[in-house]
């Protein structure tokens, strides 16, 4: 059995290094448990046996490195996800955002943008969104195209207005939205104010000058060492006194930023940058 494992890992090494060598992404420091499932996944897909025949595809056809980027890339989101964050987040931190004269917001792995236009209405409704740029980041372009064209399932929005409502909405949520057929497009007052971009977090530089950062479940698909090179990079990435955010199932307790930042609300995972005076 552990000879069977040690191959096992040997070829997820090497069909790592392959696509490192081709595409340039890297996912070596992604977490073991979820790298072996969407490999298996994808060898399930393709009615394939072993990990080494992976290889060859990855190295040869281009498609199938697409397909497998689609597995890698987490898209589970909806508009006002745990709602009491948003709802923390209007009384704990909109009244601070409101002292700047503009605004810097970045949405880190925002998948298919549910999250960034929950944002935009929130600010929206505080009188911030003008004065507001929002960034949202994810690597996978397909994601990022969706995200851009702003149209959700119909059917899902009878969920969302419950989170929305649950968040502290103050308007009427079909304001944000036009129905037709089976689809809801979100308002174009919304998406002026966002700037979709490729991003990827192994090997991009981070954004300066941020007053906030959503980074909701994405560090839970990293290792500790990829978390504390990511979290280090979003700490340099935001002003003094700015704010953080990440998923509740994560935790900057084992992370070099622990001592920097001062938790808004702990089980909620909300952060604010600590201020720090040079000598002299």
């Amino acid at each position: 059995m552990n000879n069977l494992k040690e191959i096992e890992n040997f070829e997820i090494d090497c069909f790592l290094q392959a696509i490192h060598l081709r595409f340039g992404y890297d996912f070596s420091d992604y977490a073991k448990a979820s790298l072996k499932r969407r490999i298996q996944y994808r060898l399930q897909q393709d009615g394939l046996n072993h990990i080494s025949e992976l290889i060859p595809r990855v190295l040869h056809d281009e498609a199938f490195f697409k397909r497998f980027l689609n597995d890698m890339s987490i898209t589970v989101t909806e508009m006002f996800r745990t709602p009491l964050m948003f709802k923390s987040l209007r009384e704990n931190i909109v009244d601070k955002l409101k002292t700047y004269p503009r605004i810097n917001i970045w949405h880190v792995g925002c998948a298919t943008g549910e999250e960034v236009y929950s944002m935009a209405i929130l600010l929206h409704e505080e009188g911030l969104l003008e004065k507001t740029r929002i960034y949202a980041t994810d690597y996978n372009r397909h994601s990022l195209e969706l995200a851009q064209k702003g149209i959700f399932a119909l059917q899902r929005m009878k969920n969302y207005n419950q989170a929305y409502q649950l968040a502290g909405g103050s308007s009427s949520f079909t304001d944000y939205y036009s129905a037709k057929y089976d689809g809801a497009k979100m308002k174009s007052f919304l998406k002026k104010r966002i700037t979709f971009a490729h991003h990827n977090l192994i090997s991009d530089q981070g954004f300066a000058q941020m007053h906030l950062i959503m980074c909701r479940n994405v560090l839970i698909y990293f290792n500790q060492q990829l978390q504390n090179r990511v979290l280090t990079m979003l700490g340099q990435s935001l002003l003094q006194r700015g704010f953080l955010i990440i998923g509740d199932k994560e935790s900057l307790e084992f992370s070099p930023l622990l001592d920097e930042f001062d938790a808004i609300d702990a089980k909620l995972k909300m952060f604010q940058k600590r201020l720090v005076f040079n000598a002299g």
